[in-house]
């Protein structure tokens, strides 16, 4: 990767003449079947860019109560967009169509319009689950019938294709605007990039320029996500295989909770029976493994590919050991 970002072409983006960027943002355009893409610094700001050209000042936009936009990005929808978000208690971190109509607001001037469904493909705090063919086609006919727009945080959208085998231009023809990470799973330092229509990646590039994301010489950053796409994306299903495997080991041991056929892609969510997560945490770290507290009872651990085999032997070595 880093022979790759030195070896890039690079020139100034905020003028758009970064051949290796533009490169880049057409082929994973052309990947999920949108007409444009937009390289910036973070998927904050990448769902943003994509709430901002969807929404107009007092609309309202429909969320699941874990999604990430509503939860882990500072309140940025309302301070950037002048929108609000109407979190609805889904499954796992997933709307449904049964759920989300009724939540779509009337016409009235005292009403805030309802303009976006934005969902996320994996959900974080749902534990990794993963939408199907059949819900993402149901939600985005409700968006079309009611004239509203579907964003897709696709944050781990790549881990979700490699559970589902979902081609990626699926997304792109349910999907009005999707964002996609490179710096989770795929493993590259820093990236994200919003997919839209060119009308809209239009506006949004004057927007990133506006909250500071306008960046120079990016095609270094751009050929370590290209990289990672070629080189991770085909590794990402023995994330999964290694999920299930300590979701196995943690199901065995009577100091932990889970439900083992919740694990649908790389991150395994547990509880912790007697004690706080924190109480585990700190033993855990002692003995090299590291884990993050997702509640004062609830752990979760996320695979990449440079947790193999040896590492994932050494982590099930001490979930079986710890007895509370």
């Amino acid at each position: 990767m880093l022979e790759a970002m030195t070896s890039a072409e690079v020139g100034d983006d905020v003028f758009r003449e970064d051949p290796t960027v533009n490169r880049f943002e057409q082929k994973v355009a052309e990947m999920f079947g949108m007409e444009a893409g937009l390289f910036v610094p973070s998927g904050t700001m990448s769902n943003q860019l994509c709430l901002a050209v969807l929404t107009q000042p007092g609309d309202e936009v429909i969320i699941d109560e874990l999604g990430h936009i509503f939860n882990y990005e500072s309140g940025a929808a309302s301070h950037l967009s002048s929108v609000q978000l109407r979190p609805l208690k889904g499954v796992r971190g997933k709307l449904s169509r049964r759920l989300a109509e009724p939540a779509i607001r009337t016409r009235n001037d005292w009403d805030p319009h309802t303009s976006v469904i934005a969902v996320e493909n994996t959900t974080n705090k749902g534990g990794g689950a993963c939408y199907s063919r059949e819900e993402l086609i149901e939600l985005s006919n409700l968006a079309s019938e009611h004239e509203l727009a579907l964003h897709l945080d696709g944050a781990r959208i790549w881990n979700a294709m490699a559970a589902t085998d979902i081609e990626p231009e699926f997304f792109g023809s349910v999907a009005d605007t999707i964002s996609v990470c490179f710096s989770k799973g795929l493993g590259a330092p820093v990236g994200s990039m919003m997919l839209a229509s060119e009308d809209q990646v239009r506006k949004a590039r004057r927007l990133r320029k506006m909250w500071g994301g306008g960046m120079r010489q990016i095609g270094l950053l751009a050929a370590a996500a290209d990289y990672a796409i070629q080189h991770h994306y085909p590794l990402m299903k023995n994330d999964q295989v290694r999920a299930a495997k300590l979701a196995e080991v943690v199901f065995e041991n009577p100091a932990f909770e889970i439900d083992p056929d919740s694990v649908e892609s790389n991150i395994v969510i547990f509880d912790v029976r007697n004690g706080t997560a924190a109480d585990v945490l700190e033993v855990f770290a002692e003995k090299g493994v590291g884990m993050i507290p997702f509640g004062p009872k609830t752990i979760r651990a996320t695979f990449h590919f440079q947790v193999g085999d040896k590492e994932l032997d050494k982590v099930l070595d001490v979930v079986k050991c710890y007895s509370g």
